[in-house]
């Protein structure tokens, strides 16, 4: 029997629904069940695609090539399971499958409403292809109150209705804030949270409690009294040095324990929480430390970078240092031209992705200064266009290199593909097209060169993956630019995309056309991250 468990916030945004869905999720997979996690977003946009990371944070790609909330990125990296399209909608995504259904006839000229037809859709959504799994976790973006909410919160109720309560659980995410003046935490934000869950027909089951410190007795009791649950259910989501402490923080305040007892499972056992022990033993017990520039455009808002950030820190693990982030916004060396004085201490540089001609010359400066100053070097994505741009400005005799991305250009370094293939399966896009879900999405293969850096980085020749981006690598300069020294060690299989680029006599300089933090776990650090912090550790040694 599949079991659903529902996580609802209440009070104010960014209380960590995701983190503490990932880190139950991650206790129950610690116990031996089979987990899989959702995540309903409440925003009329179809995908985050278009959306700007001011506005969103980062966009989480799938395997299959979905544009996710970045919380989908929580959820593989605490439970190692590669999340799918069917892993996250939204209002928009919702209402198009109704409204599409609608012009063809399904309703049969019946009057389209949000109920039954909205949350009807929003049920199938939750449960459809999850009978064999033991636990579905289903995460509801959004506070309880927002009018956004009203139709996902309604499918819930049903839900409920529908499976039976003893098959369905809800925990509502709160804040209890410290009051100095008053000397003590005060409960009644999570008081009016439940009660507007209470009004919408959901009685949660257990109350996360978000909180600075311990919550006393007399505190839980009070909450437990005013909002129908029991005292153990009451739950401290303590704030923690790091996010991967969370499983082990909840599983010693009694949240998995909680979860079992109300599904009559056993729950006298002690998890084995072994693998989080030793991360956060990592992390919190270093060897050395290193200084990583990243050189990006949206660092106002550093949940653009979070999978990068995070992808970062396991490569620390990975070489038992900490890795200190050193924001840069790219513009900042196109206004002031102080590049050496702000990379001087980077014992690497990391250029990420990005879109937009904003920002690219300053990428293309930092790109020159770490292949020139011979410190270690990473591209991702637009990092590695820019890779290219700068080789064959500087080394390639062609000063007017540029990207079609940023207007018409006499030399072509990157442009506009107009189609590729996934599997037995050609895709097309188009100039003047749709952006959202056009561009090249999700996993695919490429085939590295024997013997090449990226190859024994990888320990193996073909790898598969995840991309996100419109503009390719021009492979016809590939002849051209590798009479410089630069090598192109990976291409997709039919040798017309270029996937990586090396300079084999630099220190440690790779550039790749897809996204590899994307696949990083912290009990098991992509090894492009693993190689790169292991050259920075060798570049620190050697100052």
């Amino acid at each position: 029997m599949t079991r659903f468990v529902f996580i609802t916030g209440g009070v104010v945004s960014s209380l960590g629904k995701g983190i503490a869905s990932a880190a139950l999720a991650a206790l129950l997979q610690a116990r031996g069940y089979k987990v899989r996690m959702r995540k309903l977003d409440p925003y009329l946009n179809v995908d985050p695609g278009t959306m700007s990371p001011y506005q969103h944070g980062e966009v989480f790609i799938t395997d299959d090539g979905a544009e996710t909330d970045l919380d989908l990125g929580h959820y593989e990296r605490f439970t190692g399971v590669h999340a799918s399209r069917a892993d996250n909608t939204t209002t928009g995504r919702i209402y198009s499958d109704v409204i599409a259904r609608e012009r063809r006839g399904d309703y049969l000229g019946g009057t389209v409403q949000v109920i039954p037809h909205i949350t009807d859709a929003i049920k199938d959504v939750v449960v459809t292809g999850t009978d064999d799994y033991d636990f579905v976790l289903v995460e509801i973006g959004g506070t309880v109150g927002d009018i956004e909410s009203l139709p996902f919160l309604e499918a819930i109720r049903q839900l409920r209705n529908d499976l039976g309560h003893a098959q369905t659980m809800c925990v509502h995410l709160t804040l209890l804030p410290y009051i100095p003046a008053a000397g003590e935490l005060k409960t009644k934000p999570t008081q009016h949270s439940v009660k507007e869950l209470q009004n919408v027909g959901i009685q949660p089951q257990m109350l996360l409690c978000r909180s600075d410190r311990p919550i006393p007795d007399n505190e839980r009791r009070k909450i437990a009294n005013f909002c129908n649950v029991r005292p153990e259910a009451v739950i401290a989501a303590l704030d923690v040095d790091t996010i991967y402490a969370c499983p082990i923080s909840y599983h010693n305040e009694g949240m998995d324990q909680e979860v079992l007892r109300y599904f009559g499972l056993p729950y006298d056992s002690k998890p084995d929480l072994s693998r989080w022990e030793k991360i956060v033993h990592a992390i919190r017990e270093p060897e050395g430390e290193v200084r990583v520039a990243i050189v990006g455009k949206y660092t106002a808002l550093l949940d653009s970078y979070k999978s990068l950030a995070e992808a970062l820190l396991h490569g620390g693990i990975a070489n038992h240092v900490k890795v200190k982030l050193d924001w840069i916004e790219s513009e900042e060396f196109e206004k002031n031209g102080n590049i050496a004085e702000r990379l001087k201490d980077a014992d690497a540089i990391l250029v990420p992705g990005g879109f937009g001609e904003r920002g690219a010359e300053g990428k293309i400066q930092a790109v020159r200064y770490a292949r020139e100053h011979n410190i270690p070097f990473l591209g991702i994505c637009f990092g590695m266009q820019m890779a290219v741009i700068e080789c064959a400005r500087s080394l390639a005799g062609l000063p007017k290199a540029s990207s079609t991305e940023f207007g018409p250009t006499d030399e072509p370094l990157v442009g506009l593909m107009t189609e590729w293939a996934r599997g037995s399966e050609m895709l097309r896009r188009r100039e003047g097209g749709d952006l959202g879900g056009t561009m090249r999405l999700g996993a695919y293969p490429a085939k590295l060169v024997p013997g090449s850096r990226v190859a024994e980085i990888y320990g193996r020749t073909e790898i598969r993956e995840r991309h996100r981006h419109r503009w390719e690598v021009n492979a016809h300069y590939k002849d051209r630019l590798e009479k410089t020294g630069l090598r192109f060690s990976g291409l997709s299989p039919d040798g017309v995309l270029p996937e990586v680029i090396e300079y084999p006599d630099h220190a440690w300089f790779v550039a790749v056309q897809y996204h590899p933090e994307l696949l990083s776990k912290p009990f098991d650090p992509h090894p492009l991250f693993a190689g790169f912090i292991a050259a920075a550790v060798k570049e620190a040694h050697s100052k």
